[in-house]
């Protein structure tokens, strides 16, 4: 029996005795941007199309999830405003009465013309990815100009009235690190809440290295230089954000993943695409739910997720924390190892 189970009741729980509350889906594994530290080739080896799980089906697993303990679910991609019809998944989702909140995190470049309609369809929460505030930078960074785009895309979910406006940025050491004030500045004026990502070695193509990490120190030393001292704030269970409050009553996050993981308290997990169950972001192999769900085995899908959750003892980011000390943290993953296997880069498993 898993130990934290005698403890927790019915709640399941991991070997380390986290639950299971929140599920991140991804729904495409294709995007129209090229940012360096997520899919910065050209091109990728992408999921068949005829594997990607239908809304139903999509619906159906989280619906299982559910019955496990998750509330919580967070559409992802690549970008999921590629995914047609969209609203039609968030409405079937916010149907289910044990799913408690279901937000999205996107690049903004469609959001301006989809907003409305997912308003409409009941989205509870949004995040756009916002890395820097000049459009030379976003070309350098996102290989793409679609930086009004984005702008047009944060504006037009305040008119529509989507509410819990995250700005995700990934601070990378000698790209954007002089725009932290400013970004703090913009959020501002969009009633969104900025978090500051340390840049992450996930995946394999990104080129990732220990010295573009800005650190959270760093980062709350760069803003009290500029804004003034921050309060840190109580913290939220599992949420991945340290929040922080300045003087005038502005608060943004940072997510320190990199420097300070927060594997003790992780109680999220990965949906591919096309039906694929990770347990960490770190993680190399997936359980597969497609295929008992298209076999129309639900028990074997529970029992899967059951038995997959009991046995997790993942910390991903605190073994890649634990290589520093052999100096040995390099590419996670090599780029021959993505080619054949594409659910091991970062944009296939909701990043």
């Amino acid at each position: 029996m898993n130990r934290a189970a005698s403890s927790t009741g019915d709640v399941l729980a991991d070997a380390f005795g986290r639950p299971l509350r929140s599920v991140r889906v991804s729904v495409t594994d294709r995007c129209n941007l090229r940012c360096q530290y997520c899919m910065p080739e050209d091109d990728y080896a992408w999921l068949p199309r005829e594997t990607l799980l239908s809304f139903e089906e999509i619906n159906a697993l989280v619906g299982l999830l559910a019955e496990c303990g998750v509330e919580k679910v967070r559409l992802t991609g690549g970008e999921p405003l590629l995914r047609r019809d969209l609203p039609t998944l968030i409405r079937l989702l916010r149907a289910q009465p044990s799913i408690h909140e279901v937000a999205l995190t996107t690049n903004g470049v469609l959001l301006e013309e989809q907003a409305q309609a997912l308003h409409d369809a009941g989205l509870q929460r949004v995040t756009v990815s916002l890395d820097t505030l000049r459009p030379d930078r976003f070309h350098a960074l996102t290989k793409r100009d679609a930086f009004d785009r984005v702008l047009k895309g944060i504006e037009r979910a305040n008119a529509v009235g989507l509410r819990g406006l995250k700005i995700d940025t990934v601070v990378i050491k000698g790209f954007n690190d002089d725009e932290l004030a400013a970004l703090i500045e913009y959020g501002k004026t969009v009633n969104g809440e900025v978090r500051f990502i340390e840049y992450m070695d996930v995946g394999g193509a990104n080129d990732w290295a220990g010295e573009k990490v800005v650190s959270m120190g760093d980062i709350l030393a760069r803003l009290e230089r500029d804004c003034g001292p921050a309060a840190p704030l109580p913290e939220r269970g599992s949420a991945p954000a340290r929040r922080f409050q300045l003087a005038d009553g502005v608060t943004f996050g940072i997510i320190p993943s990199t420097t300070t993981p927060f594997c003790a308290a992780c109680d999220r997990s990965r949906l591919t695409a096309d039906g694929f169950w990770y347990l960490c972001l770190y993680a190399k192999h997936g359980l597969d739910l497609r295929e008992p769900l298209r076999m129309h085995d639900a028990e074997a899908v529970r029992e899967r997720i059951r038995s997959g959750w009991r046995r997790r003892v993942d910390r991903g980011a605190e073994e890649r924390k634990q290589l520093e000390f052999t100096h040995t943290r390099g590419r996670l993953i090599e780029i021959d190892e993505l080619r054949q296997d594409p659910r091991l880069e970062m944009h296939a498993r909701g990043g």
